[in-house]
């Protein structure tokens, strides 16, 4: 497994993303994607899937200090009260004692910023969280949550695939120390049907899902695309025996648009493009 380092974390570069994964399914995919390998899991307090994630982790019988866990606070709950409880009621839904890394999920403008910064730092103050970080946040909103932070931001999770441009918002969390993880990685399944991806993918004998994730993973990213089909966990973790050429990975970049995202609800923020 590769990791991405940022102050301090070490997270591995693929990981198993469990948005819409609930009851028994979550908790099978979470398993299968353990035994085989993943030191990852990214969940949410929305997601409404924690117990069972937690429950997955004890039957894989993988030990807990091998494996990443992410969760994250929804945006109702960024007050310093709130926050605080949330991130215990998360853990205890874990039955953890900690997270590996507690992200803010979406930013909420009726809250200022620096008291949920100031929530989040104290979190892991309190031994709550071992590394800290945000979830889609803009380029102006990224230097904000640094300045605030007296506790070291260790990522910005947010949407990025090929179709979307994402530069100056990879470049301003980079440039600030962060990792970037990339949610939806594979476009909710739009890079597997994808001709370029496909013709590169066959001079690597790898799919055009694969080729997708290795390129983010080129860029600097972790990557954290959901599934529940054991298939596809064996095929998303198998992106460490092949690189893709300087050539190709200039083809990928010319897939991006302003116009490619995917998530965008009421309560997303104006985002830079």
């Amino acid at each position: 497994m590769i990791f991405v380092e940022a102050n301090g974390a070490k997270i591995p570069a693929v990981g198993l993303g469990t948005w819409d994964l609930r009851g028994r399914t979550c908790a099978r995919a979470v398993e299968q994607a353990l035994r085989l390998g993943y030191r990852h899991i990214d969940t949410a307090e929305m997601y409404d899937n924690e117990r069972e994630i937690g429950e997955a982790l004890r039957a894989s019988r993988v030990k807990r200090g091998d494996v990443f866990i992410t969760t994250k606070v929804w945006q109702n709950h960024l007050a310093a009260p709130e926050f605080e409880r949330a991130t215990k009621e998360s853990l205890a839904r874990l039955r953890l004692n900690e997270v590996d890394l507690l992200l803010i999920h979406w930013p909420n403008p009726l809250v200022p910023l620096a008291e949920t910064i100031g929530a989040l730092c104290k979190m892991k103050q309190a031994g709550l969280a071992r590394h800290i970080g945000v979830s889609n946040f803009t380029v102006r909103m990224v230097g904000e949550a640094v300045a605030l932070a007296t506790e070291p931001l260790v990522t910005n999770q947010f949407e990025w695939h090929p179709y979307l441009d994402q530069r100056r918002l990879v470049a301003e969390t980079q440039g600030r120390g962060l990792a970037v993880t990339a949610y939806s990685p594979i476009a909710r399944g739009r890079a597997a049907g994808d001709k370029l991806l496909k013709s590169i993918g066959l001079a690597h004998r790898k799919t055009a899902s694969q080729v997708c994730l290795r390129f983010l993973v080129q860029e600097g990213a972790v990557v954290i695309p959901r599934t529940s089909k054991v298939e596809r966990l064996t095929e998303n973790i198998a992106l460490f025996d092949f690189e893709l050429s300087d050539a190709e990975m200039n083809e990928i970049r010319k897939l991006s648009r302003p116009t490619g995202r995917i998530v965008n609800w009421g309560g997303a923020p104006e985002w830079d493009d």
